[in-house]
């Protein structure tokens, strides 16, 4: 239930009205009734019997267990794996260090096994393919967004077709035109391109940034015009500005799904010098011992997690782009 302000304004005579009363209209914002904001599935005073309170702490006590063992349950034994010793792993896997740590299972798995080769190349095809993506993605939905060519619904709607083709469907053609790309002359298979320049043509990304581009105040744009700003002055200095919050979404998604991509790296970089991570673990498990390969799997998980704890803010922000246009 909402409470209005007592402040009236008179609006004139009442059309009709015999006796010429005025008309008279309660002016000011409605705000929300109190109880109205705390109202949820148990009221406040069913929070004040001790049995409800306590039932419903205690719920919510075993939730957040339950999410932390779900959640986070794999990556701390895995943690906790990679600085254990083979034979502890083995027989008492859920066991907290019977024997002792073994840090040199890192700096095994790292430089003996050259896993530091592994991980550099790992970042430069995520770098890459993010930065394709990026440029792709921004400029295709400010062009169909903001710009909005005679020909824009064709286009856009091409776009979405190619979300219902199966991506493998894909692989021989795409594949075929890395061994040989037109104008260049020159295969690029074992470079760091023939992921890169792939990982740039994703749809997904490209309606994503689109349709958050459609979102954005049209009356900034058309300030900023008149204020004599060119296409690449609003797309740099406005439009870019405003899309932080889907930038950032956009960037975990293509890092984390370079990071993890096996199939098409290991039919494009067949040299093992620049193979990444996901590539060259599986090829090396069967050649190291089981605490140094879940050593080589931590390490390459750091670089995720690192990517969530730091983003992780732009997935529950919003925009926040409501008052960008005043009066």
């Amino acid at each position: 239930m909402n409470v209005m302000t007592d402040e009236l304004e008179d609006t004139g005579i009442a059309p009709g009205d015999p006796n010429g009363r005025r008309r008279r209209r309660r002016k000011g914002k409605t705000r929300p009734n109190a109880d109205s904001a705390d109202r949820g599935i148990l009221s406040p005073s069913d929070l004040r019997r001790p049995g409800i309170r306590w039932g419903t702490r205690i719920t919510h006590a075993a939730l957040l267990v339950a999410l932390i063992v779900v959640g986070l349950g794999p990556l701390l034994w895995l943690a906790k794996s990679a600085i254990t010793p083979t034979q502890d792993t083995l027989r008492t896997p859920m066991a907290l260090f019977p024997n002792g740590v073994d840090w040199a299972n890192l700096s095994t798995a790292w430089s003996t096994v050259h896993i530091d080769v592994q991980f550099i190349n790992t970042i430069w095809v995520a770098l890459g393919s993010w930065i394709m993506q990026i440029i792709v993605a921004t400029t295709a939905g400010y062009a169909l967004s903001v710009l909005r060519p005679k020909y824009g619904k064709v286009i856009y709607g091409l776009v979405l077709g190619t979300l219902f083709v199966p991506s493998v469907v894909l692989l021989v053609p795409l594949y075929l035109t890395i061994l040989n790309p037109p104008l260049l002359g020159t295969s690029l298979i074992n470079t760091f391109w023939a992921v890169w320049l792939p990982a740039g043509a994703s749809a997904f990304n490209v309606v994503l940034i689109k349709r958050f581009f459609d979102n954005l105040p049209r009356e900034v744009f058309e300030a900023a015009r008149t204020d004599g700003a060119g296409p690449f002055r609003l797309f740099w200095s406005i439009v870019l500005p405003m899309s932080k919050p889907i930038l950032g979404v956009v960037s975990v998604f293509a890092i984390i799904a370079a990071w993890k991509d096996y199939l098409w790296p290991l039919l494009v970089l067949r040299d093992p010098g620049i193979q990444p991570l996901s590539v060259r673990l599986p090829t090396l498990q069967a050649a190291i011992q089981l605490d140094v390969y879940l050593a080589a799997l931590a390490i390459s998980t750091l670089i995720p997690i690192v990517l969530f704890l730091v983003f992780q803010g732009l997935f529950l922000r919003s925009a926040g782009l409501g008052g960008a246009v005043k009066g």
